[in-house]
């Protein structure tokens, strides 16, 4: 699976674009492990360095980061790798924090 392709990457603003924005800057694209309750949501894109800002969510904790294109494509358990949600709509951040009750 493609992570990232053309379209997504032009519609990802570059990283610092959405600052002051907190939970209302949109996510535009979400990543998930198959076989655990990880999850990133995607605001900003640097495409040079494959940098990306967003909301990630662990099975302990959620919170505002930065990630890597490169290192999360490189996670794999049993055969799964990290994958793309085909169907997930833009929305904000707030609103993708709500469906990970802790």
């Amino acid at each position: 699976m493609k992570l990232m392709t053309k379209a997504i990457a032009k519609s990802l603003p570059e990283i610092g674009t959405t600052d002051g924005q907190g939970y209302s800057a949109v996510a535009k694209v979400k990543y998930f492990t198959p076989w655990s309750n990880w999850t990133w949501y995607a605001t900003e894109y640097e495409p040079e360095t494959e940098r990306m800002f967003g909301l990630v969510v662990s099975p302990m904790e959620k919170e505002l980061g930065t990630f890597s294109l490169e290192e999360i494509g490189s996670v794999s358990f049993a055969g799964l790798k990290v994958e793309r949600d085909l169907y997930f709509k833009p929305q904000p951040l707030a609103d993708c924090w709500e469906k990970h009750c802790l």
